[in-house]
């Protein structure tokens, strides 16, 4: 009776449909959403009563950015009162490179010695020229100085589908020096808060992929008065922040 030859090509088969079907997951996935949807903004320098002062980045910081355009500078008015902005965008995805979102201020600004302190709330709604952006809300402190910082992101023109408060959990737990290891990417690796970020962009059905633009806004919070840095940063981002066109600044930065 003979033998019957084992089927050898069936596991490279079954192996190579699976990487097909993962390589086509994403497009099949994740929505698209009407053109008309999207949104760009474009930073504003003049502003009436303020005079804006731009203050370059640190090459280490540049780096690991490694953004297409930033902008980065300190308005000030006759008053004295300063806010401080900081804008960076990726104008095509570069998969090699890792994203905007990772350098929140919850990870540099507690690494460069501030330190966060509990405020609630810590997101809130702004609403810009008609697209309601969830900014994240922080309170900073570095000696005697306070302050008070609001950041968000845009992926593809469109709002995140997750919290950019992956790093939150880990810059408290330093600033409370609960645990030095919190430190650095192990503290990062080891938040489950950081996982759970990855997860809701892909239950959401929303792709991570495509231009993106980090928005930081500050002010310092003047005699322990948050409600007055809360008010000149959601009136002051509406004069900063203008509607801007993609593909007019794309095509500038082209050339």
């Amino acid at each position: 009776m003979l033998r019957k030859k084992p089927v050898v090509w069936l596991v490279p088969t079954v192996l190579t449909c699976l990487l097909l079907a993962l390589w086509c997951l994403p497009a099949v996935w994740y929505t698209s959403d009407p053109k008309g949807d999207r949104v760009w903004f474009s930073e504003q320098t003049a502003i009436d009563g303020w005079t804006f002062e731009a203050v370059p980045i640190s090459q280490a910081a540049e780096r690991s950015l490694v953004a297409d355009r930033t902008v980065n500078g300190e308005f000030r008015n006759a008053g004295g009162e300063a806010v401080r902005v900081f804008s960076a965008k990726r104008f095509k995805e570069n998969p090699n490179e890792i994203g905007l979102f990772v350098h929140t201020p919850d990870r540099c600004w507690v690494e460069g010695g501030w330190k966060i302190e509990p405020v609630n709330p810590t997101l809130l709604e702004v609403n810009l020229h008609g697209i309601p952006l969830q900014m994240e809300r922080r309170i900073f402190q570095f000696g005697a100085e306070r302050e008070l910082v609001y950041f968000c992101g845009l992926v593809d023109g469109r709002t995140l589908p997750y919290r950019l408060d992956h790093n939150l959990s880990v810059g408290i737990r330093t600033a409370l020096k609960k645990s030095q290891a919190t430190r650095g990417a192990l503290g990062r690796a080891s938040d489950t808060h950081f996982w759970e970020r990855l997860w809701t962009s892909f239950t959401s059905r929303r792709a991570l992929s495509g231009p993106k633009q980090f928005i930081r806004i500050s002010t310092p919070v003047p005699d322990d008065n948050s409600a007055e840095a809360d008010a000149r940063l959601q009136s002051f981002i509406r004069q900063w922040l203008a509607s801007g066109d993609y593909q007019q600044e794309l095509a500038s930065f082209s050339r």
